[in-house]
């Protein structure tokens, strides 16, 4: 999907590559083995988007390292756009005939900038009924892949429901914080 959008296939993958973890410093070489292009494509590619202002170079002796910019001002966008179109999100959208009627799917902006979680944040929220064992074997593939703990909540609708209107500090807690929205709209998961 991030294809349509962005005409360059190496940009794409250096953006996947450089948001699947926000904050990262990588090396060139590492960018070439991660997003198995051309040396030369990569680096062209990396003088573009530090010409726009995407990202900042850093030489460290002999080598040079290179971050994504958090002030570039359509960081986060990006972010949006490529925590839906990789890794659980995309599975969930992928998979979803699978994994249940779901109303509302989120992940959270913790799990999308890759931040330490906890079993008190929910990382993901899945809304509707939920084949819990299929979403479960997607989110062990995502803790697998990113080396950390996903802290997953299933809930049917009407205990969404209910508990939103009963003002449950969890379900309040969850609507309070950072999202991505995967499958729903946010105005009628606030709502």
């Amino acid at each position: 999907m991030l294809n349509d959008l962005v005409i360059s296939r190496v940009r794409v993958k250096l953006l996947e590559i450089f948001l699947a973890v926000p904050g990262q410093i990588i090396h060139v070489r590492e960018l070439v083995r991660r997003s198995k292009e051309e040396i030369n494509a990569v680096r062209r590619e990396l003088a573009h988007m530090e010409k726009a202002g995407m990202v900042a170079k850093e030489p460290r002796a002999n080598r040079v390292y290179y971050s994504f910019k958090k002030e570039y001002p359509l960081y986060a966008d990006l972010l949006n756009l490529v925590t839906k179109t990789t890794g659980l999100a995309a599975a969930i959208v992928k998979h979803r005939n699978k994994l249940g009627r779901i109303k509302f799917a989120m992940i959270s902006g913790r799990l999308a900038r890759n931040l330490p979680g906890s079993a008190e944040k929910v990382d993901l929220l899945i809304v509707g009924n939920v084949v819990v064992a299929e979403v479960a074997a997607l989110v062990r593939e995502e803790e697998l892949r990113r080396g950390r703990e996903i802290f997953f909540t299933p809930m049917t609708e009407e205990e969404f429901v209910f508990r939103k209107k009963k003002k449950d500090p969890f379900i309040l807690d969850i609507l309070a914080g950072s999202r991505i929205m995967v499958i729903g709209d946010e105005e009628e998961l606030l709502n």
